[in-house]
């Protein structure tokens, strides 16, 4: 704490137990009800501070004296909230991790690449991918896990196929994402082999990809996003090694669980109004509404990266250090009645709905084009086939995987109505 700073004894909460990643907007409103922020210990002894109402946590994204840049922060609680040995000490250095202006040149030169054109060049190809994935599914009329059978595996699909990555290779990442989002208080050794794992294989693509393109390539003629990134171009600056291998894993990482998560927290939200699932049956143009009102309500993202108080800041009128580590808690604030009325209700006709599931101002999430090309295609193609769609067990018996970050169903039994039989 700084000089004249008041000390606030924190508050032992295990965000990411099982029970707590349960019932955690239940916690959340809880924690509402106190103030806008709360100074709480993580099970692994980290003391935060949690920023859980929309103004404020709006607010926070845009506020320059919390970096989001993990090198300011001493080493000790860096290593602590990380659990990173230096082996993984590269993935510290990357978009998600980098203020200004350092962060203006990367977006500037990510974006030339990662444009809304060349996702929704992909939408023809996600389509057909979904009317595969259910075609394959041998009995409708049993129960099913949609995560493992549709919404994972259509998400993996997706991003394969924009970076250029070989489809075959999606289990692997499927494996070093999980390493790399589990809590580090669980599973140091998993993360660390996850990134010398991941590092490895894209080292080798990407030099692949390099050895294949002409010196005069242009990010838009290139035929997928790796060879884009590596033309990408500003004022004759690229991106150099290292910034290029962040960026793809980044987009792996950030891209393939959230979206698994936007879908099946997203039917789960619907299973809980059978109102508002009925109405996207019977009028599919709400579909895009519908998508942010779902990422709203339950999104898969719980809180965004951490930020790192470089000066004293007060935050609603709660005093926080230099030095504190600040989490802005995404899903709270977008439960918070000040900001959406009847926050505790899925409602896919809501307007003027500015949520904080994908972030805000120059951190909003990148990928957010693509996981809303996939959130449209599958819902509009699951409700489309499938229109009875139910699920297959109590909704107090869905398991929720522990994340750091997110919070996302671990599978979602489901069972699919048969498909309707032409008529003659």
């Amino acid at each position: 704490m700084s000089e004249g700073m008041s000390v606030t004894e924190p508050v032992s909460i295990d965000l990411w137990s099982e029970e707590a990643v349960a019932g955690h907007h239940r916690l959340y409103a809880r924690l509402r009800e106190g103030g806008p922020a709360s100074y709480v210990r993580l099970s692994n002894g980290l003391d935060v501070w949690l920023v859980t109402r929309y103004e404020e946590a709006r607010a926070a994204f845009a506020d320059e004296r919390l970096s989001i840049d993990p090198m300011n922060v001493d080493e000790a609680r860096r290593r602590t909230f990380l659990a990173l040995d230096d082996r993984g000490r590269p993935l510290l250095s990357h978009l998600l991790n980098t203020d200004p202006p350092g962060h203006t040149r990367l977006r500037r030169l990510v974006s030339r690449a990662f444009t809304p054109q060349r996702i929704e060049t992909l939408r023809p190809r996600v389509q057909e991918m979904a009317d595969g994935l259910l075609d394959a599914i041998p009995d409708p009329g049993r129960p099913v896990d949609l995560i493992e059978a549709f919404a994972y595996p259509l998400t993996a699909w997706a991003i394969s196929e924009l970076l250029g990555v070989p489809v075959e290779d999606r289990d692997d990442f499927r494996a070093w994402t999980r390493e790399l989002l589990t809590p580090p208080v669980e599973n140091t050794d998993g993360q660390a082999a996850g990134i010398r794992s991941m590092f490895g294989y894209l080292t080798e693509f990407i030099r692949r990809r390099r050895s294949e393109l002409s010196a005069d390539a242009t990010a838009e003629s290139q035929p997928d996003l790796v060879s884009a990134l590596i033309a990408a171009s500003d004022e004759g600056g690229r991106l150099d090694e290292g910034e290029l291998l962040n960026m793809v894993i980044v987009i792996l990482t950030g891209g393939q669980d959230t979206t698994t998560g936007l879908i099946a927290n997203g039917l789960i939200a619907l299973f809980e109004h059978p109102d508002q699932l009925r109405l996207l049956r019977e009028r599919p143009e709400l579909l895009p509404g519908a998508i942010e009102e779902m990422l709203r309500y339950d999104g898969p993202g719980s809180t965004a990266m951490p930020r790192f108080a470089t000066r004293d800041v007060e935050i609603g009128g709660v005093a926080i250090a230099a030095g504190d580590i600040v989490f802005l808690a995404m899903s709270s604030a977008n439960r918070d009645e000040g900001a959406f009325p009847g926050a505790a209700h899925l409602d896919i006709t809501r307007a003027r709905n500015r949520h904080l599931a994908l972030g805000h101002g120059i951190h909003t999430c990148l990928g957010a084009p693509l996981a809303r090309l996939n959130g449209q295609v599958a819902f509009g193609t699951l409700l489309r086939r499938h229109p009875d769609v139910r699920l297959a067990c109590a909704s107090d018996a869905l398991r929720w995987r522990s994340s750091a970050l997110l919070r996302v169903v671990a599978d979602l039994p489901v069972v699919l109505t048969p498909p309707a039989r032409p008529e003659f």
